[in-house]
């Protein structure tokens, strides 16, 4: 008697059921703000980022001592530094992704942020505004150097670079930590993202150029498969219609589709 009861009232009174408030996701501008500070809080990140202006201060003070300063211009300046630059910022690129493997903090950073797509849009974006921002202070120790030129030989500075070709050094920059970022993607290592970098823009050229000497169809038509060639135009001309075509398909072929490989391996892939 008792015990049927006891059941009724349980059939009766509901079981209360504990809910608990789903949390909210974490605002994307705080992920930007974390990722740029995990690009700078390390010492390799620190130091990577101090040879930006390291480099194009050497670079600016080799021009003015070593070159002949009656000749000097703003654009002399600006390929002494880009030299640099062409190597470093790729280099940003690169370890903006892999350092999440090289550290072990990939486990961590996709645990607290869910999303990995949002992780990764951080870190393209904060390597986009970097690569820019640095083209600009690069330009400005440049510009610099031109000026102490001017007030060394007594001849007016020469600013011969314009608007339009600015953007297209910082286009060509972009590019390379584009390659570099698609490049770490894709292998999540460190050393094998650098060395696929330099081989991309050293070992293939020169084998396009070898091929190109050797077969007059590969002359007329690498420009459609040699990123560095179509790249590197950016820094020392305007580029014909057909160039930025061939711009175009070189950087989907070298950049965007490194780019959709690593991102599909990234979001699939078990992170340990």
């Amino acid at each position: 008697m008792t015990a049927t009861t006891l059941d009724a009232v349980t059939d009766v009174v509901p079981t209360a059921v504990r809910t608990r408030p789903a949390p909210a996701p974490t605002p994307f501008r705080r992920v930007l703000r974390v990722e740029l500070r995990k690009m700078f809080d390390t010492r390799s990140g620190f130091w990577l980022m101090a040879s930006i202006v390291i480099a194009s201060v050497i670079a600016t003070v080799l021009t003015v001592v070593l070159g002949n300063r009656d000749t000097l211009t703003f654009d002399s300046f600006a390929a002494a530094i880009g030299s640099p630059m062409s190597i470093v910022l790729p280099i940003i690129g690169v370890l903006a992704v892999t350092s999440e493997w090289s550290q072990r903090t990939a486990l961590t950073t996709f645990t607290l942020v869910s999303s990995r797509p949002r992780v990764l849009g951080a870190k393209l974006i904060n390597i986009v505004v970097i690569g820019a921002v640095s083209m600009f202070v690069a330009l400005s120790v440049g510009a610099l150097g031109n000026l102490v030129t001017s007030l060394i030989t007594g001849n007016d500075a020469v600013w011969n670079i314009s608007v339009g070709a600015f953007a297209k050094i910082v286009l060509a920059n972009e590019l390379g930590m584009l390659l570099g970022f698609a490049l770490g993607l894709l292998f999540r290592n460190s050393p094998a993202a650098i060395v696929g970098y330099f081989v991309v823009n050293m070992v293939v050229p020169t084998l396009s150029g070898a091929l190109a000497s050797a077969q007059q169809w590969w002359a007329d038509n690498a420009g459609w498969f040699d990123l560095s060639q179509t790249r590197f135009l950016l820094f020392d001309s305007g580029l014909t219609g057909q160039e930025w075509a061939q711009l175009g398909v070189t950087s989907l072929l070298w950049i965007g589709l490194p780019l959709l490989i690593g991102l599909r391996l990234v979001l699939r892939s078990e992170v340990k």
